[in-house]
Protein backbone atom coordinates (compact mmCIF):
# COMPACT_ATOMS: atom_id res chain seq x y z
CA UNK A 1 0.00 0.00 0.00
CA UNK A 2 1.19 3.55 -0.72
CA UNK A 3 2.22 5.64 2.28
CA UNK A 4 0.52 8.91 3.24
CA UNK A 5 3.50 10.80 1.82
CA UNK A 6 3.20 8.95 -1.49
CA UNK A 7 -0.55 9.64 -1.64
CA UNK A 8 0.05 13.32 -0.87
CA UNK A 9 2.81 13.49 -3.49
CA UNK A 10 0.58 11.81 -6.08
CA UNK A 11 -2.29 14.16 -5.27
CA UNK A 12 0.00 17.22 -5.58
CA UNK A 13 1.34 16.01 -8.91
CA UNK A 14 -2.22 15.46 -10.13
CA UNK A 15 -3.23 18.98 -9.09
CA UNK A 16 -0.12 20.39 -10.78
CA UNK A 17 -0.98 18.55 -14.01
CA UNK A 18 -4.52 19.88 -13.89
CA UNK A 19 -3.18 23.44 -13.39
CA UNK A 20 -0.87 23.07 -16.37
CA UNK A 21 -3.66 21.67 -18.56
CA UNK A 22 -6.00 24.47 -17.44
CA UNK A 23 -3.34 27.10 -18.17
CA UNK A 24 -2.62 25.55 -21.58
CA UNK A 25 -6.35 25.38 -22.38
CA UNK A 26 -6.77 29.04 -21.34
CA UNK A 27 -3.82 30.07 -23.51
CA UNK A 28 -5.21 28.12 -26.45
CA UNK A 29 -8.66 29.70 -25.95
CA UNK A 30 -7.10 33.17 -25.95
CA UNK A 31 -5.27 32.33 -29.17
CA UNK A 32 -8.49 31.03 -30.76
CA UNK A 33 -10.37 34.13 -29.56
CA UNK A 34 -7.69 36.36 -31.09
CA UNK A 35 -8.07 34.55 -34.41
CA UNK A 36 -11.87 34.69 -34.27
CA UNK A 37 -11.86 38.39 -33.38
CA UNK A 38 -9.43 39.08 -36.19
CA UNK A 39 -11.57 37.15 -38.65
CA UNK A 40 -14.71 38.88 -37.41
CA UNK A 41 -13.18 42.32 -37.69
CA UNK A 42 -11.50 41.48 -41.01
CA UNK A 43 -8.24 43.09 -39.89
CA UNK A 44 -6.00 40.52 -41.60
CA UNK A 45 -3.73 40.00 -38.60
CA UNK A 46 -0.16 39.36 -39.61
CA UNK A 47 1.42 36.31 -37.92
CA UNK A 48 5.14 36.60 -38.50
CA UNK A 49 6.24 33.08 -37.47
CA UNK A 50 4.93 29.68 -38.51
CA UNK A 51 5.37 28.57 -34.88
CA UNK A 52 2.80 31.16 -33.76
CA UNK A 53 0.05 30.02 -36.14
CA UNK A 54 -1.13 27.08 -34.02
CA UNK A 55 -0.27 24.52 -36.69
CA UNK A 56 -0.20 20.75 -36.17
CA UNK A 57 3.22 19.56 -35.07
CA UNK A 58 3.81 17.30 -38.09
CA UNK A 59 2.68 20.07 -40.43
CA UNK A 60 5.06 22.56 -38.82
CA UNK A 61 7.92 20.08 -39.12
CA UNK A 62 6.94 19.47 -42.76
CA UNK A 63 7.05 23.20 -43.51
CA UNK A 64 10.59 23.51 -42.17
CA UNK A 65 11.68 20.25 -43.83
CA UNK A 66 10.42 21.62 -47.16
CA UNK A 67 12.77 24.58 -46.78
CA UNK A 68 10.58 27.37 -45.41
CA UNK A 69 11.96 29.33 -42.46
CA UNK A 70 9.87 32.49 -42.20
CA UNK A 71 6.44 33.13 -43.74
CA UNK A 72 6.24 35.63 -46.60
CA UNK A 73 3.90 38.62 -46.36
CA UNK A 74 0.94 36.83 -47.95
CA UNK A 75 1.57 33.72 -45.82
CA UNK A 76 1.59 35.87 -42.67
CA UNK A 77 -1.81 37.32 -43.54
CA UNK A 78 -3.70 34.53 -45.34
CA UNK A 79 -2.92 31.21 -43.64
CA UNK A 80 -4.71 31.94 -40.34
CA UNK A 81 -7.97 33.13 -41.98
CA UNK A 82 -8.02 29.97 -44.13
CA UNK A 83 -7.47 27.91 -40.97
CA UNK A 84 -10.54 29.58 -39.44
CA UNK A 85 -12.77 27.95 -42.06
CA UNK A 86 -13.98 31.21 -43.61
CA UNK A 87 -14.07 31.85 -47.36
CA UNK A 88 -10.95 33.78 -48.38
CA UNK A 89 -9.88 35.88 -51.37
CA UNK A 90 -6.08 36.22 -51.27
CA UNK A 91 -4.03 38.33 -53.64
CA UNK A 92 -0.28 38.72 -53.74
CA UNK A 93 2.34 39.25 -56.41
CA UNK A 94 3.94 36.27 -58.13
CA UNK A 95 6.83 34.49 -56.45
CA UNK A 96 5.78 35.23 -52.87
CA UNK A 97 4.55 31.81 -51.80
CA UNK A 98 0.83 31.70 -52.67
CA UNK A 99 0.98 27.95 -53.34
CA UNK A 100 2.19 27.31 -49.80
CA UNK A 101 -0.70 29.42 -48.45
CA UNK A 102 -3.35 27.09 -49.84
CA UNK A 103 -1.33 23.96 -49.06
CA UNK A 104 -0.71 24.87 -45.40
CA UNK A 105 -4.31 26.03 -44.88
CA UNK A 106 -5.66 22.83 -46.43
CA UNK A 107 -3.34 20.54 -44.48
CA UNK A 108 -4.19 22.19 -41.17
CA UNK A 109 -7.94 21.79 -41.65
CA UNK A 110 -8.07 18.23 -42.99
CA UNK A 111 -8.39 14.96 -41.08
CA UNK A 112 -5.31 13.10 -42.27
CA UNK A 113 -6.49 9.86 -40.62
CA UNK A 114 -9.35 9.59 -43.12
CA UNK A 115 -8.14 8.63 -46.59
CA UNK A 116 -10.83 10.38 -48.63
CA UNK A 117 -10.90 13.49 -50.82
CA UNK A 118 -11.36 16.50 -48.54
CA UNK A 119 -9.85 19.27 -50.67
CA UNK A 120 -9.92 19.98 -54.41
CA UNK A 121 -7.61 22.55 -56.01
CA UNK A 122 -8.41 23.92 -59.46
CA UNK A 123 -5.60 25.29 -61.65
CA UNK A 124 -5.67 26.78 -65.17
CA UNK A 125 -2.77 24.67 -66.49
CA UNK A 126 -1.56 21.10 -66.13
CA UNK A 127 1.91 22.24 -65.11
CA UNK A 128 0.58 24.40 -62.28
CA UNK A 129 -1.66 21.55 -61.04
CA UNK A 130 1.33 19.21 -60.93
CA UNK A 131 3.48 21.81 -59.19
CA UNK A 132 0.80 22.30 -56.52
CA UNK A 133 0.67 18.52 -56.07
CA UNK A 134 4.42 18.41 -55.48
CA UNK A 135 4.27 21.19 -52.87
CA UNK A 136 1.28 19.60 -51.09
CA UNK A 137 2.96 16.18 -50.94
CA UNK A 138 6.24 17.75 -49.83
CA UNK A 139 4.84 19.82 -46.96
CA UNK A 140 2.36 17.10 -45.97
CA UNK A 141 4.88 14.27 -46.10
CA UNK A 142 5.21 13.84 -42.32
CA UNK A 143 1.41 13.82 -42.01
CA UNK A 144 1.24 10.97 -44.57
CA UNK A 145 -1.07 13.12 -46.69
CA UNK A 146 -1.51 12.11 -50.32
CA UNK A 147 -2.31 14.58 -53.09
CA UNK A 148 -3.00 13.41 -56.65
CA UNK A 149 -2.90 15.46 -59.87
CA UNK A 150 -5.92 14.91 -62.16
CA UNK A 151 -4.99 16.54 -65.46
CA UNK A 152 -5.75 16.11 -69.14
CA UNK A 153 -3.25 14.45 -71.42
CA UNK A 154 -2.92 11.41 -69.15
CA UNK A 155 -4.96 8.22 -69.04
CA UNK A 156 -8.04 8.21 -66.82
CA UNK A 157 -7.05 4.72 -65.63
CA UNK A 158 -4.13 6.10 -63.59
CA UNK A 159 -6.44 8.66 -61.94
CA UNK A 160 -8.98 5.95 -61.16
CA UNK A 161 -6.36 3.74 -59.47
CA UNK A 162 -5.01 6.61 -57.37
CA UNK A 163 -8.48 7.66 -56.21
CA UNK A 164 -9.43 4.06 -55.38
CA UNK A 165 -6.33 3.73 -53.17
CA UNK A 166 -7.45 6.87 -51.37
CA UNK A 167 -6.11 10.44 -51.43
CA UNK A 168 -6.74 13.49 -49.26
CA UNK A 169 -6.34 16.18 -51.93
CA UNK A 170 -6.97 16.31 -55.67
CA UNK A 171 -5.22 19.04 -57.64
CA UNK A 172 -6.27 19.37 -61.25
CA UNK A 173 -7.54 21.24 -64.25
CA UNK A 174 -11.30 21.94 -64.36
CA UNK A 175 -12.01 19.82 -67.45
CA UNK A 176 -10.49 16.63 -66.05
CA UNK A 177 -11.93 17.15 -62.56
CA UNK A 178 -15.42 17.71 -63.95
CA UNK A 179 -15.06 14.61 -66.13
CA UNK A 180 -14.02 12.51 -63.11
CA UNK A 181 -17.00 13.81 -61.12
CA UNK A 182 -19.47 13.06 -63.92
CA UNK A 183 -18.08 9.54 -64.30
CA UNK A 184 -18.57 9.13 -60.52
CA UNK A 185 -14.89 8.32 -60.15
CA UNK A 186 -14.27 11.31 -57.88
CA UNK A 187 -16.40 11.11 -54.72
CA UNK A 188 -17.30 14.65 -53.65
CA UNK A 189 -19.35 13.99 -50.49
CA UNK A 190 -16.43 14.52 -48.07
CA UNK A 191 -14.98 17.62 -49.76
CA UNK A 192 -14.88 20.54 -47.35
CA UNK A 193 -12.64 22.99 -49.21
CA UNK A 194 -12.39 24.10 -52.84
CA UNK A 195 -9.40 26.22 -53.90
CA UNK A 196 -9.41 28.17 -57.16
CA UNK A 197 -5.82 29.06 -58.05
CA UNK A 198 -5.03 31.89 -60.49
CA UNK A 199 -8.64 32.95 -60.07
CA UNK A 200 -8.54 35.85 -62.51
CA UNK A 201 -7.95 33.50 -65.44
CA UNK A 202 -10.02 30.62 -64.07
CA UNK A 203 -13.22 32.63 -63.67
CA UNK A 204 -13.05 34.28 -67.06
CA UNK A 205 -14.99 33.10 -70.08
CA UNK A 206 -14.32 29.48 -70.93
CA UNK A 207 -13.25 28.01 -67.58
CA UNK A 208 -15.90 29.91 -65.63
CA UNK A 209 -18.72 27.53 -66.59
CA UNK A 210 -16.64 24.46 -65.72
CA UNK A 211 -15.93 25.89 -62.27
CA UNK A 212 -19.62 26.56 -61.71
CA UNK A 213 -20.44 22.98 -62.79
CA UNK A 214 -17.90 21.63 -60.29
CA UNK A 215 -19.30 23.90 -57.59
CA UNK A 216 -22.80 22.48 -58.17
CA UNK A 217 -21.46 18.97 -57.52
CA UNK A 218 -19.74 19.61 -54.17
CA UNK A 219 -21.39 19.84 -50.73
CA UNK A 220 -23.22 23.06 -49.93
CA UNK A 221 -21.49 25.41 -47.52
CA UNK A 222 -17.96 24.15 -48.15
CA UNK A 223 -15.07 26.58 -47.72
CA UNK A 224 -13.89 28.38 -50.87
CA UNK A 225 -10.47 29.99 -51.31
CA UNK A 226 -9.57 32.12 -54.32
CA UNK A 227 -5.89 32.90 -54.90
CA UNK A 228 -4.23 34.94 -57.64
CA UNK A 229 -1.63 37.59 -58.42
CA UNK A 230 -4.33 39.90 -59.83
CA UNK A 231 -7.99 40.37 -58.94
CA UNK A 232 -9.84 42.48 -61.54
CA UNK A 233 -13.07 44.10 -60.40
CA UNK A 234 -15.28 41.82 -62.51
CA UNK A 235 -13.77 38.72 -60.90
CA UNK A 236 -14.45 40.07 -57.40
CA UNK A 237 -18.05 40.73 -58.42
CA UNK A 238 -18.44 37.16 -59.66
CA UNK A 239 -17.27 35.75 -56.32
CA UNK A 240 -20.47 37.11 -54.76
CA UNK A 241 -22.34 34.30 -56.48
CA UNK A 242 -20.73 31.46 -54.55
CA UNK A 243 -18.68 32.86 -51.65
CA UNK A 244 -20.13 33.57 -48.22
CA UNK A 245 -18.88 36.83 -46.68
CA UNK A 246 -15.26 36.22 -47.76
CA UNK A 247 -12.26 37.71 -46.02
CA UNK A 248 -10.43 39.77 -48.65
CA UNK A 249 -6.66 39.98 -48.40
CA UNK A 250 -5.89 42.26 -51.32
CA UNK A 251 -2.93 44.43 -52.25
CA UNK A 252 -3.47 47.79 -53.91
CA UNK A 253 -3.08 47.85 -57.68
CA UNK A 254 -0.03 50.11 -57.47
CA UNK A 255 1.66 47.59 -55.17
CA UNK A 256 1.33 44.69 -57.65
CA UNK A 257 4.23 45.90 -59.77
CA UNK A 258 6.84 43.36 -58.57
CA UNK A 259 9.15 46.05 -57.28
CA UNK A 260 12.07 43.62 -56.95
CA UNK A 261 12.18 43.29 -60.73
CA UNK A 262 13.90 45.89 -62.94
CA UNK A 263 11.66 46.56 -65.94
CA UNK A 264 12.95 47.93 -69.26
CA UNK A 265 11.93 48.27 -72.90
CA UNK A 266 13.74 48.20 -76.24
CA UNK A 267 12.24 50.25 -79.08
CA UNK A 268 12.51 47.72 -81.93
CA UNK A 269 10.58 49.79 -84.48
CA UNK A 270 9.11 47.00 -86.62
CA UNK A 271 8.16 43.35 -86.12
CA UNK A 272 10.88 42.12 -88.50
CA UNK A 273 13.57 43.83 -86.42
CA UNK A 274 12.73 41.91 -83.24
CA UNK A 275 14.67 38.79 -84.19
CA UNK A 276 17.98 40.63 -84.74
CA UNK A 277 17.46 42.44 -81.43
CA UNK A 278 16.95 39.12 -79.65
CA UNK A 279 20.11 37.71 -81.24
CA UNK A 280 22.02 40.75 -79.97
CA UNK A 281 21.01 40.09 -76.36
CA UNK A 282 21.14 36.27 -76.56
CA UNK A 283 24.59 36.01 -74.96
CA UNK A 284 23.27 37.89 -71.95
CA UNK A 285 20.19 35.65 -71.84
CA UNK A 286 22.28 32.48 -72.02
CA UNK A 287 24.33 33.30 -68.91
CA UNK A 288 21.21 33.09 -66.78
CA UNK A 289 17.91 31.22 -67.02
CA UNK A 290 15.57 33.10 -69.32
CA UNK A 291 11.95 32.85 -70.43
CA UNK A 292 11.00 34.48 -73.76
CA UNK A 293 7.26 35.13 -74.08
CA UNK A 294 5.37 35.31 -77.37
CA UNK A 295 1.62 35.49 -77.97
CA UNK A 296 0.91 32.47 -80.17
CA UNK A 297 1.83 28.82 -80.59
CA UNK A 298 2.89 29.45 -84.20
CA UNK A 299 5.25 32.21 -83.03
CA UNK A 300 6.81 29.81 -80.49
CA UNK A 301 7.51 27.29 -83.25
CA UNK A 302 8.76 29.93 -85.70
CA UNK A 303 11.07 31.68 -83.22
CA UNK A 304 12.45 28.40 -81.92
CA UNK A 305 13.28 27.27 -85.47
CA UNK A 306 14.88 30.59 -86.37
CA UNK A 307 17.13 30.56 -83.31
CA UNK A 308 18.13 26.92 -83.79
CA UNK A 309 18.88 27.58 -87.47
CA UNK A 310 21.25 30.30 -86.29
CA UNK A 311 22.95 27.84 -83.88
CA UNK A 312 21.36 29.17 -80.70
CA UNK A 313 20.44 26.63 -78.00
CA UNK A 314 16.80 27.02 -76.93
CA UNK A 315 13.84 24.93 -75.82
CA UNK A 316 10.17 25.76 -76.35
CA UNK A 317 6.77 24.97 -74.89
CA UNK A 318 3.11 25.66 -75.71
CA UNK A 319 -0.32 24.30 -74.86
CA UNK A 320 -0.74 22.08 -77.92
CA UNK A 321 2.28 19.91 -77.13
CA UNK A 322 1.67 16.37 -75.76
CA UNK A 323 1.72 16.36 -71.96
CA UNK A 324 4.78 14.08 -71.74
CA UNK A 325 6.78 16.44 -73.93
CA UNK A 326 5.70 19.46 -71.86
CA UNK A 327 6.68 17.64 -68.65
CA UNK A 328 10.10 16.79 -70.07
CA UNK A 329 10.79 20.36 -71.25
CA UNK A 330 9.66 21.83 -67.93
CA UNK A 331 11.81 19.35 -66.00
CA UNK A 332 14.90 20.08 -68.11
CA UNK A 333 14.43 23.82 -67.71
CA UNK A 334 13.82 23.52 -63.97
CA UNK A 335 17.02 21.46 -63.55
CA UNK A 336 19.07 23.94 -65.59
CA UNK A 337 19.74 21.51 -68.41
CA UNK A 338 18.21 24.07 -70.78
CA UNK A 339 18.70 27.76 -70.05
CA UNK A 340 16.50 29.62 -72.56
CA UNK A 341 12.80 28.76 -72.90
CA UNK A 342 10.40 30.19 -75.49
CA UNK A 343 6.81 30.02 -74.27
CA UNK A 344 3.24 31.18 -74.62
CA UNK A 345 1.34 32.44 -71.59
CA UNK A 346 0.84 28.87 -70.39
CA UNK A 347 4.17 29.54 -68.66
CA UNK A 348 3.09 32.88 -67.24
CA UNK A 349 0.82 31.32 -64.69
CA UNK A 350 2.41 30.22 -61.45
CA UNK A 351 5.09 27.91 -62.86
CA UNK A 352 7.88 28.21 -60.34
CA UNK A 353 11.53 27.99 -61.37
CA UNK A 354 13.59 29.77 -58.74
CA UNK A 355 16.63 30.36 -60.97
CA UNK A 356 14.87 32.45 -63.65
CA UNK A 357 16.27 35.97 -63.51
CA UNK A 358 15.44 37.31 -66.99
CA UNK A 359 12.09 37.53 -68.80
CA UNK A 360 11.86 38.82 -72.36
CA UNK A 361 8.46 39.87 -73.70
CA UNK A 362 9.22 39.35 -77.40
CA UNK A 363 5.55 40.25 -77.91
CA UNK A 364 3.81 42.57 -75.47
CA UNK A 365 0.96 40.67 -73.76
CA UNK A 366 -2.50 40.69 -75.32
CA UNK A 367 -4.06 42.04 -72.11
CA UNK A 368 -2.82 44.07 -69.14
CA UNK A 369 -3.36 41.37 -66.53
CA UNK A 370 -0.97 38.95 -68.28
CA UNK A 371 1.96 41.35 -67.89
CA UNK A 372 2.31 40.82 -64.15
CA UNK A 373 2.19 37.03 -64.55
CA UNK A 374 4.90 37.07 -67.21
CA UNK A 375 7.45 39.22 -65.45
CA UNK A 376 6.68 37.40 -62.20
CA UNK A 377 8.57 34.40 -63.57
CA UNK A 378 11.79 36.23 -62.70
CA UNK A 379 12.94 37.42 -59.28
CA UNK A 380 11.15 34.62 -57.45
CA UNK A 381 10.72 35.03 -53.69
CA UNK A 382 12.73 38.24 -53.34
CA UNK A 383 15.56 37.42 -55.74
CA UNK A 384 16.78 39.97 -58.30
CA UNK A 385 15.11 39.85 -61.70
CA UNK A 386 14.97 41.73 -65.01
CA UNK A 387 12.13 42.08 -67.54
CA UNK A 388 12.80 43.38 -71.08
CA UNK A 389 9.91 44.36 -73.34
CA UNK A 390 10.24 44.59 -77.13
CA UNK A 391 8.12 47.54 -78.25
CA UNK A 392 7.17 48.35 -81.86
CA UNK A 393 6.36 51.89 -82.96
CA UNK A 394 2.64 51.17 -82.92
CA UNK A 395 2.80 49.70 -79.36
CA UNK A 396 3.98 52.79 -77.49
CA UNK A 397 0.44 53.44 -76.24
CA UNK A 398 0.12 49.82 -75.07
CA UNK A 399 3.34 50.19 -73.05
CA UNK A 400 2.01 53.42 -71.55
CA UNK A 401 -1.22 51.61 -70.63
CA UNK A 402 0.78 48.97 -68.74
CA UNK A 403 2.67 51.71 -66.89
CA UNK A 404 -0.57 53.50 -65.92
CA UNK A 405 -2.31 50.26 -64.90
CA UNK A 406 0.43 49.27 -62.45
CA UNK A 407 1.71 52.78 -61.61
CA UNK A 408 5.22 51.89 -62.77
CA UNK A 409 7.92 53.45 -64.90
CA UNK A 410 9.39 51.13 -67.55
CA UNK A 411 12.67 52.68 -68.65
CA UNK A 412 14.64 52.22 -71.85
CA UNK A 413 17.17 49.41 -71.48
CA UNK A 414 20.58 50.78 -70.36
CA UNK A 415 23.93 49.65 -71.79
CA UNK A 416 24.95 48.17 -68.42
CA UNK A 417 21.95 45.81 -68.25
CA UNK A 418 24.09 42.90 -66.98
CA UNK A 419 24.63 44.85 -63.73
CA UNK A 420 20.94 44.28 -62.93
CA UNK A 421 21.11 40.49 -63.25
Amino acid sequence: MPTDNELFSSSSASKEDKKKKKKKKKKRKKYDDDINNNVKNNNNMSVKKFEKMGLKEDLLRGIFAFGFRKPSAIQQRAIVPIMSGRDVIAQSQSGTGKTAVMCIGSLQNMNERKRNVQVIILSPTRELAEQTTAVMNGIGDLMNVKCHACIGGKQIGSDTKALQKGVHVVSGTPGRLLDMIRRRLLDTKNIKMMVVDEADEMLQKGLKEQIYDIYRNVPRGLQIVLISATMPKDVLEMTDEFMEKPISILVKQENVSLTGISQFYIAVGKEEWKFDTLCDIYDMANVTQTVIFVNTRKKVEWLSKQLKDNNFLVSSIHGKMPQKERDKITSEFRSGKSRVLIATDIWGRGIDVQQVSLVVCYDLPSNLELYIHRIGRSGRFGRKGVAINFVKNDEIKLLESIERHYSIDIKEMPSNITDYL
